[in-house]
């Protein structure tokens, strides 16, 4: 299965030269490791901050698809933002059960820029380098494009993110995730909102089997593979986040609707609880 359902993506704020505005910045802040991150804030203030999270997922699906091993997952991350638009983050994620736990470190630089009028429109441009901790080398490289909208109450918006995948093989996928938002509480330096959303992964992929063929009295094992390009998962998530100050808490349920590809059938649903903290150092230059 695509390793990519699980990788970094970017996103970016925007914020003014002000200590006060951190606080509003970490409330509107939105991070989840499923999709590939998708608020990003319009105005035109002056930013630059690092921000630093760390995630984890109670199990691990592929493209939705349970791979017969119950394991969690961590993945750290840690990001850089700024308002001419350049964006960079390291990341990594680890295994409970595969064998080396750490699986690969990725390395991403993107371009970030709002548009449009009310600056509702966004696009996002990025390259992601993979070093994996087994030599894997099909897929090292990533070259990602993401379109989004938002309304102007930043209370509903949808991405569209596409992604060629590359390395000794190739890859593409695309993946649109819609979001709602509701505050529950506000306060001057709490907030606690309710963000459900809905994605969707289409990917090609190649889907083997091994079928037992008899020649010359003799049985041999053949292998075959199927090649589609299609909508693989479907992912419903029902996040809460909580922002104070500089931190950032998020817990959630997800549920993946897999699709069946190629001769799959009988795919059943999978589930996870999801948790992540963030925080977030403001590294503007103080006048």
């Amino acid at each position: 299965m695509l390793f990519f359902s699980i990788a970094t993506s970017f996103c970016s704020y925007a914020q003014e030269k002000n200590d006060e505005n951190v606080d509003s910045l970490i409330d509107e802040l939105f991070f989840n490791d499923q999709q590939f991150l998708d608020e990003m804030l319009e105005k035109n203030y002056i930013y630059n901050f690092i921000y630093t999270s760390l995630s984890y997922n109670s199990n691990t699906f592929f493209s939705g698809r349970d791979s017969g091993i119950d394991q969690f997952n961590i993945i750290p991350q840690i990001s850089y933002y700024h308002s001419s638009g350049f964006n960079a983050s390291i990341s990594g994620i680890y295994y409970e059960n595969f064998t080396p736990s750490w699986d690969f470190t990725s390395v991403s630089l993107g371009y970030f820029k709002t548009f449009g009028k009310s600056k509702n429109f966004m696009y996002n441009l990025g390259y992601t380098k993979y070093f994996y901790s087994d030599d894997f080398d099909y897929f090292t490289n990533s070259l990602d494009i993401s379109l989004g909208i938002r309304n102007k109450k930043r209370t509903l918006g949808t991405t569209l993110a596409a992604s060629y995948i590359f390395g000794t093989d190739e890859s593409y996928q695309i993946v649109s995730n819609s979001f709602m938002n509701f505050t529950l509480s506000r306060t001057a330096n709490f907030a606690m909102r309710f963000r459900p959303n809905i994605s969707f992964v289409i990917a090609n992929q190649t889907f083997g089997k091994y079928t037992i063929r008899i020649i010359n009295g003799r049985r041999f094992f053949v292998y075959s593979g199927t090649e589609v390009f299609d909508l693989l998962n479907t992912q419903i998530g029902f996040p809460i986040s909580f922002s104070r100050e500089s931190w950032d808490l998020e817990l959630g349920y997800y549920l993946n609707l897999p699709n069946p590809a190629a001769d799959e059938n009988n795919l059943s649903n999978t589930s996870f609880i999801g948790f992540s903290v963030g925080y977030l150092f403001d590294v503007s230059k103080k006048k």
